[in-house]
């Protein structure tokens, strides 16, 4: 399966009339945050493929239509995100074309802006999950196969700066249930040469800033 991933910038090859010449073989398309909905609901409508997404630490003026001022009180906006098209999997877990995707948005926290967590309180939330990722291995055979965050986990194509440092929960989501992928933006690339691909143990950790295409069966994660 051939995956359209998007993060932090719009890239012209995918915001193109031509959109549907380089990516019409993508099965699905994933956003990892910090981009504007209108972007990902031009995705949606020129290839006509279901998006899923995560919001960052920017580009938060929609957020209130899909989440409440707590996490544990998501409170949708159906007619919005129904007009938008794309899927927001913001701390959630999802199973789309095949695959089960859980989303897990936002960034270290770095001052008083919207969605970001300190390193406890995006431990609470991974573990959260980890009653339903357990259920999957056990009736589905596996937890869960993409992991979708804004942020990287730490250590691993993250930054020392504390804005663009990761969350210490990922490295443990991904020892135990082991996903094939984490997909995460939030850390810029200025140089085609830089790289984008790191393994940790079982999974591909993968920086998609600007797009990226995860092809599923060439990448062998």
């Amino acid at each position: 399966m051939r995956i359209l991933c998007v993060s932090d910038t719009i890239d012209p090859l995918v915001d193109s009339i031509n959109i549907r010449e380089r990516f019409g073989d993508a099965e699905l398309a994933l956003g990892a945050g910090d981009l504007p909905l209108e972007y990902l609901s031009y995705i949606v409508s020129a290839l006509n493929r279901p998006l899923l997404f995560v919001f960052g630490n920017h580009n938060l003026k929609e957020l209130p239509h899909y989440r409440a001022s707590t996490e544990t009180r998501p409170s949708p906006s159906h007619d919005y995100t129904r007009s938008l098209g794309a899927t927001y999997v913001g701390f959630k877990i999802r199973r789309e074309s095949g695959l089960i995707v859980m989303g897990l948005g936002g960034s270290l926290k770095y001052n008083s802006g919207q969605n970001q967590f300190s390193q406890a309180q995006m431990w609470i939330r991974v573990l959260a999950k980890a009653p339903a990722l357990a259920w999957n291995r056990l009736f589905r055979g596996r937890a869960v196969d993409i992991v979708l965050t804004h942020a990287p986990p730490r250590g691993i194509n993250d930054r020392e700066d504390r804005c663009h440092q990761g969350f210490d929960a990922f490295l443990w989501l991904m020892r135990v249930f082991k996903p094939r992928y984490l997909v995460h933006g939030h850390v810029h690339l200025y140089d085609a040469r830089e790289p984008r691909i790191t393994r940790y143990r079982d999974t591909a950790v993968v920086n998609v800033y600007g797009h990226y295409v995860l092809d599923t069966e060439a990448d062998h994660a």
